[in-house]
């Protein structure tokens, strides 16, 4: 049986414990029980075992480990990983969902499905071809207003300072990067909006104003 790429191994509505709020699984965490009753952050969906689900926002993951709520969605003790609080918990997963997202610029990146660099994000966006923007969040403001205008209706990503973007992408001095419309955008845009639910990362370009 082929397995399902990640992120689409389930489809249906889950049930966020902390809400009561059905959502869709992209919009979401899966946790799981280790062998020893740890709660652990599935981000990428495919550990085995019995599953558990938040919706992506810091104040769920932190109500549902201060509430005790793992260990009714689970109807067995749950306990969060040694050393952390639920705050300390919801920071955790912060830092693994921007991992996660790094690494899916990355890999876009090496699928040759970013335009790097002011004037090649330019040409995509004016050409049609990108799907996103990504500015860095220390990119001088005439630059970003420029681009945030041609990517009009866009999402645009401002996650990262300038050296994280680099180092992700394996080149120096990645400011700017427009994001090509495929199946390697779509992965970026769904990390990004899990992280988003942490901190702003994302908003949509309009033609009267700048991107944040």
């Amino acid at each position: 049986m082929t397995k399902p790429p990640e992120g689409r191994a389930k489809e249906r509505a889950r049930t966020c414990i902390a809400s009561g709020e059905a959502r869709s699984p992209e919009t979401m965490i899966r946790f799981v029980l280790d062998p020893q009753g740890r709660v652990t952050p599935d981000l990428a969906g495919d550990l085995p075992g019995r599953g558990a689900w938040t919706s992506a926002r810091r104040e769920a993951i932190v109500k549902a480990a201060a509430k005790g709520l793992f260990a009714r969605a689970f109807r067995r003790p749950a306990v969060l990983p040694d050393g952390q609080g639920p705050e300390d918990f919801a920071a955790a997963i912060e830092a693994g969902l921007e991992a996660r997202l790094l690494a899916a610029l990355g890999l876009a990146r090496r699928a040759g499905a970013l335009a790097v660099g002011f004037d090649q994000a330019r040409a995509a966006l004016k050409e049609g071809r990108a799907a996103a923007l990504a500015t860095a969040t220390d990119a001088g403001e005439d630059g970003a207003e420029k681009l945030a205008r041609l990517a009009r209706g866009l999402p645009v990503l401002r996650a990262f300072d300038a050296a994280a973007q680099s180092a992700a992408l394996g080149k120096d001095g990645v400011v700017y990067a427009a994001l090509l419309s495929g199946p390697a955008a779509a992965r970026v845009l769904r990390e990004a909006r899990r992280l988003d639910g942490f901190r702003p990362v994302l908003c949509v370009a309009t033609q009267d104003a700048p991107a944040p």
